[in-house]
């Protein structure tokens, strides 16, 4: 889930209801400020040891722009080198049985679908090489993971004879690395020069056409809709659509072959090839950035609504004297809280995690337990940041005696 390495040119800056010079996927100067939240974490999945060291985690600013012309969302307040992707970020959700079981499914579906068996695959922004893991021993495949978060001791595999690491960032270096698929999931989002980024991955391909690209990343439609302010946060300064994202994908050289939406619709799953010759017809899936921007033109009054909903259900739950926790310890959870300004209102986080157990929320400051600590400290009211893992932890409270705790999601 790590960044590219960035260039030396400067990032894209505007003020609200600026344009800025030129868009980051498209290039054009049709890019405009539509929200603005100041002074909030700039990291999100860092593991932060005390609590002093949580509430003096450096800020920054977030300012949304969208592309009236491709349908891109842009944070042009957002600068690269505040990002640290190194040993510190967690940001695995490999813990979860529902995500271990989503992962393995879309494993194998690439690897029947381009039967990728006894192949080189290449991922970019491996985080701690669970999926390349799958990739591997699933297709009996050869792998090399690029990604500074990448932490050896946790590589636990039969395939590990057959698989490299470089805890770096992706570069030109990587050139001559072999690949029959390039696997980038959850990381485009973290790019804030996606073109440029995109342009690489095609220029390092070069004429090995029968490469396949393999992305997932979160959907935007469903992030304006809801609207999930807890899924916009400073570590992800790029905003996808699919249409968005297909039309990046062709301006810098590449054949879509599919566009899906998976996991609870939150995820956009694209699969494509190098080529970029003549023009392709739009997918099913891809809406216009006219489309868009209906929903980019609704989402001030949706997000103040559902932000004013929460704070009011938070501070009725303090004034009836009901222990509140979040459930998920990692972006949501640190957007959530600091969106909210959640303080008083919230008694802790928990997390299935082991790494962020003991661990403290940046910006925020509150403890990271894990749910075997919660008898000790039963909370009256749950809500998990994602709605996907309510059956898990409904599970969970059941199993630690906590049935008559009230459980809701964002």
């Amino acid at each position: 889930m790590s960044a590219v390495d960035a260039t030396k040119a400067p990032s894209p800056r505007a003020g609200a209801g600026d344009s800025v010079h030129a868009c980051p996927a498209c290039g054009s100067g049709s890019l405009s400020v539509f929200h603005e939240q100041r002074a909030i974490p700039v990291h999100s999945c860092r593991l932060v040891d005390t609590r002093e060291e949580a509430l003096a985690f450096p800020r920054g600013d977030l300012r949304l722009a969208f592309c009236a012309d491709c349908g891109f969302i842009a944070n042009t307040a957002y600068e690269p080198e505040r990002q640290d992707y190194g040993v510190a970020y967690e940001e695995t959700q490999g813990f979860s049985p529902l995500f271990r079981d989503f992962a393995r499914r879309l494993a194998l579906r690439w690897i029947e679908r381009y039967d990728l068996r006894d192949k080189d695959v290449l991922e970019i922004g491996c985080g701690k090489g669970e999926f390349l893991t799958l990739m591997c021993e699933l297709g009996q495949n050869r792998g090399i993971g690029i990604d500074p978060a990448f932490v050896e001791e946790r590589l636990e595999s039969e395939a590990a004879g057959r698989m490299r690491f470089f805890a770096e960032l992706y570069s030109e270096e990587h050139a001559d690395l072999p690949a029959d698929a390039v696997v980038c999931r959850h990381t485009l989002e973290h790019i804030d020069r996606v073109a440029e980024f995109m342009a690489l991955i095609r220029g390092t391909i070069g004429d090995r056409l029968d490469t396949v690209v393999l992305f997932d990343l979160p959907d935007v439609v469903r992030v304006l809709r809801e609207p999930a302010f807890w899924d916009v946060y400073y570590e992800h300064c790029s905003y996808f659509s699919p249409g968005s994202l297909a039309r990046l994908f062709r301006r810098t050289g590449f054949d879509v072959l599919a566009l899906d939406r998976d996991y609870d619709d939150q995820y956009i799953v694209l699969e494509a090839r190098p080529n970029g010759a003549g023009a392709h017809a739009p997918l099913l899936l891809e809406e216009t950035p006219e489309e868009l921007g209906r929903d980019v033109r609704e989402f001030a009054q949706a997000f103040a609504r559902s932000t004013a909903e929460w704070r009011s259900l938070l501070g009725g739950a303090r004034g009836d004297g009901r222990r509140v926790a979040i459930w998920g310890a990692g972006s949501k959870g640190v957007a959530f809280l600091t969106t909210l300004a959640g303080g008083d209102e919230v008694a802790y986080a928990v997390d299935i995690n082991p790494y962020k157990q003991g661990k403290f929320l940046a910006g925020t400051g509150h403890e990271v337990l894990a749910p075997d600590a919660l008898p000790a400290a039963p909370p009256d009211l749950v809500v998990a940041m994602n709605d996907v893992y309510v059956g898990e932890i409904r599970a969970r409270l059941d199993a630690l005696g906590l049935a008559d705790t009230e459980l809701i999601s964002v």
